[in-house]
């Protein structure tokens, strides 16, 4: 199924991790072009920390349409869900208006957006991805943590991943990304003791917002509670 030529085109906008100031121009311009914004947020969330960014570069009269994502790790699993979202997309784009979907870091980088953008990109839809700060490269510009450098094989690591596949990572991993730490922190930090990767490590948590936090010995913190937008620098071995 294709959309007429008069259909508007979708933008799937990535606003960085947190400072307003790291929006690229290219985000600020498509926010300028959009008629409606969706601003995804989870199940137990009722804000869109994308939406306070980008709030100050849209039209007075934009429609603000907030749309609930489960935090699954398959959008399989939660099709009604995704589908009800995209009907929603459509209708608006079938109107001629230009839709934006605002996340946080960088859309094709473990984005809700992919799950959207595959659903309509089957329709036909006409998209454009604008790329996006992701979250472990301005932390490593913020604390001024090289992430690699000469032939360092950099590893990034979804914490929710399989505690077996997270080790097995570690094994090869010269310098590593840990993204999302936050369920299994324990866990994550008894495997950076095992491979001798906890003394480089610092965890930084909800980067460039209000409430940002840097741990420096994360050993400490073992069991500390810690928020989903939670990021993990580290490296086998000091330089």
């Amino acid at each position: 199924m294709t959309l007429n030529e008069n259909a508007g085109t979708f933008y799937g906008i990535g606003v960085g991790p947190g400072d307003p100031e790291l929006l690229t121009v290219k985000a600020i311009n498509a926010l300028k072009k959009i008629d409606v914004l969706i601003a995804p947020k989870t199940e137990k969330k009722s804000d869109s920390v994308a939406l306070s960014i980008v709030q100050p570069h849209l039209k007075p009269n934009i429609e603000i349409i907030y749309q609930t994502f489960p935090m699954v790790r398959d959008f399989a699993e939660e099709t009604e869900v995704f589908e009800a979202n995209k009907e929603e997309i459509l209708e608006k784009l079938r109107g001629g208006q230009n839709v934006g979907f605002a996340t946080l870091g960088d859309p094709m980088f473990y984005s809700t957006y992919i799950y959207i953008f595959k659903l309509l990109k089957r329709c036909g839809v006409k998209i454009e991805t604008i790329a996006g700060v992701p979250a472990f490269l301005a932390i490593a510009a913020q604390i001024g943590r090289p992430i690699a450098y000469g032939n360092d094989i950099l590893t990034i690591i979804p914490a929710t991943a399989e505690l077996a596949a997270i080790k097995n990572s570690l094994d090869r991993a010269d310098s590593t990304v840990l993204m999302k730490v936050y369920k299994n922190f324990p866990e994550v930090v008894d495997e950076l003791k095992a491979h001798e990767m906890i003394d480089e490590a610092i965890l930084v948590s909800r980067c460039g917002l209000d409430d940002e936090k840097i741990i420096t010995d994360i050993a400490a913190h073992r069991n500390e509670h810690l928020n989903y937008l939670s990021t993990i620098l580290t490296r086998r071995n000091h330089d």
